[in-house]
């Protein structure tokens, strides 16, 4: 009883946690912590019969959990008066395109770990040829009950496509743990879960809205693209933080702390991240060794690919290759 109700989406309504006695009162079990059924609109996810979505509304915010099989083409669609954060668990698609209106579109592989934010009113689409199964929260805020201290007064919510961040990743998946419980959701303790979300989100937000795109003590928006390009361009190679620093008109010392302001993360994390990034959808696709890839992005030494690999992503580049099936 005290976990949510998994079983194939139809419509646009989500799928409820457990059901009510057919007299209208709540389970003994859930009294005082009953969550509602989600009332707003929700992603539109095709074939519906591919996927399985469970959900749950509380305090002008809701959440889904929706799974997808491996090996289908499974379209996302949502346009609404809602704000919506999209956080992947996990998913590697053969093929696909991830699009929030507002950014360039991606065609990233590899989706793990990765959000999406979408304001209300603008339009969500992406499409996964999966090669293995899917898995995602979709959380739904309502814009008029959002954080209204002073500080955060008058926010407007820029959109962002398959971005990280620890602190929003590390409290979707407590509210995920909170909701699934065995035991049942407690009302007071997920609310309040939700309550810190939507004002991370939102002094997200606040450190974003400056006019020429510059978070504060960050990275302007053309520092950031000339950045992340060339570190692109450049995977398999050293990259001196002077060299980055310089592109961005900075200080090494000034360029240091406006990157990890930025990206949420040093010059030299990111470096390696998207290495992995990259090594992971080559090994997806199966057309080198692990000993090439490891090459191809860098690493002089398998033994130095495998342990950044398995420390990254948890796993040895060999069996997450097998693992994709």
């Amino acid at each position: 009883m005290g976990t949510l109700q998994n079983r194939p989406f139809q419509g646009r309504s989500a799928s409820v946690l457990p059901s009510l006695p057919k007299n209208g009162g709540s389970p003994p079990e859930l009294q005082n912590r009953q969550l509602s059924a989600i009332s707003f609109p929700t992603v539109e996810i095709g074939p519906h019969r591919a996927v399985t979505r469970r959900g749950a509304e509380w305090g002008g915010m809701a959440v889904e959990l929706v799974q997808g099989m491996a090996h289908h083409r499974l379209d996302y669609r949502f346009h609404s008066h809602m704000h919506l954060l999209v956080a992947h668990e996990y998913g590697v698609r053969r093929d696909g395109e991830s699009y929030v209106e507002g950014t360039a579109r991606s065609t990233l592989r590899d989706v793990t770990k990765k959000l999406t934010l979408v304001p209300a009113g603008h339009e969500y689409f992406e499409w996964h040829d999966s090669r293995t199964p899917t898995s995602a929260m979709y959380f739904y805020f309502d814009p008029t009950a959002l954080p209204i201290e002073e500080d955060l007064a008058g926010v407007v919510f820029a959109p962002r496509l398959l971005f990280e961040d620890a602190a929003i990743w590390s409290i979707a998946a407590k509210l995920r743990q909170a909701i699934e419980s065995p035991r049942g959701p407690n009302k007071q303790f997920v609310e309040a879960l939700g309550l810190v979300l939507k004002h991370e989100l939102a002094s997200l937000q606040s450190g974003a809205s400056s006019p020429d795109g510059t978070l504060r003590g960050g990275l302007a928006s053309w520092q950031q693209r000339i950045v992340a390009t060339y570190v692109q361009e450049h995977l398999s190679e050293q990259i001196p933080l002077g060299t980055l620093a310089r592109l961005a008109r900075l200080s090494t010392f000034h360029f240091s702390r406006a990157f990890k302001q930025s990206f949420g993360t040093s010059p030299h994390r990111y470096h390696t991240n998207q290495r992995i990034e990259r090594a992971r959808s080559m090994l997806a696709e199966r057309k080198q060794s692990v000993t090439e890839v490891g090459l191809s992005v860098g690493f002089s030494e398998t033994s130095s690919f495998v342990a950044v690999f398995r420390k990254i992503t948890g796993q040895t580049p060999s069996r997450y290759q097998r693992a994709l099936g």
